[in-house]
């Protein structure tokens, strides 16, 4: 009798579905898209600007907190030293919070002062195909008071600036003339990506500063145009506009008399859509360049 339940037990057994149980998928709920800016990485670029600062200040904090500590140590000597090292040392901090202050502000100016290094530009027509371009786009980004200005200049570049309270598009009229709507419209994306990830302040404050061009480069950072360029061509869905735009950028150098062949660019390379217009030669090296952005875009 055992005998017949094994055999029956074992013939059941052999007859069961074996394929893999299907598992529903389930989503991650922590998954964010890498081409949509974080709320931690724009915090870290507002975080940029601070932090510079705070090391141009260093060495006097060093020397202001050495003479507090000395001045409380010394209250065998007087009891006055350490109310006076306490107020020096209240004082310093005030001073450093108000330093902060400007620096994070300097750069709110640059859109006017940019503006009056141009003269006006373009036709009419060019005006208003720009100005209808940045509308549509910077409420897709999300970007708001946005001004749009055709400048007169034979050089390829745009920029989107800090303005007083709002922004200023700058786009050159040779920009405006020879590149076809597409290229324009990524272009304009480029710009407003950058104020999408919070990289546009520490950018303005770069150009806006009276520092070392080492230093500046620093509080400017670098490869954030590679970063910008992957967030505009994933929002407006063709790459392929702003690679023929940074290639166009890259095989014509600003003729003479151009404001990108002066120092004054130099000194502002930071906020402009080519970094690198005043190179004579690309460089592969670095993510910045326009020649490399445009081949990484024709890869997507």
């Amino acid at each position: 009798m055992a005998t017949k339940q094994r055999s029956r037990s074992r013939r059941s057994g052999s007859n069961r579905d074996r394929t893999p149980r299907y598992v529903a998928p389930v989503l991650d709920p922590t998954w964010q898209s890498p081409y949509v800016p974080s709320s931690a990485e724009r915090h870290a670029h507002h975080r940029a600007v601070r932090s510079f600062a705070l090391r141009r200040k260093l060495p006097q904090s060093i020397i202001v907190g050495v003479v507090a500590l000395a001045a409380v140590a010394m209250v065998t000597v007087s009891i006055w030293l350490p109310v006076v090292g306490v107020a020096v040392a209240l004082l310093y901090a005030w001073d450093v919070r108000q330093s902060l202050t400007r620096v994070e502000r300097s750069g709110r100016t640059l859109g006017a002062s940019l503006r009056a290094s141009f003269a006006p530009g373009g036709s009419d027509r060019d005006r208003e195909r720009l100005s209808t371009i940045v509308d549509r786009l910077a409420a897709t980004f999300g970007v708001t008071s946005v001004s749009s200005f055709v400048v007169e200049d034979a050089g390829y570049n745009a920029a989107l600036v800090p303005d007083g309270g709002g922004f200023a598009m700058l786009v050159t009229s040779a920009v405006a003339r020879d590149f076809e709507l597409i290229e324009l419209e990524g272009v304009v994306a480029h710009c407003l990506a950058r104020q999408r990830l919070g990289i546009l302040e520490r950018q303005a404050v770069a150009s806006a500063l009276s520092a070392g061009d080492e230093a500046r480069r620093t509080l400017a950072g670098t490869g954030l145009a590679y970063r910008a360029d992957e967030v505009a061509a994933a929002t407006i869905r063709y790459p392929l506009g702003l690679a023929a735009a940074l290639h166009k950028c890259a095989e014509h150098a600003p003729p003479t008399g151009s404001y990108f062949a002066t120092p004054a660019y130099a000194g502002v390379r930071w906020v402009w859509f080519d970094l690198g217009s005043d190179r004579t030669a690309s460089d592969l090296s670095d993510l910045d360049d326009a020649t490399l952005r445009a081949r990484a875009l024709e890869e997507w």
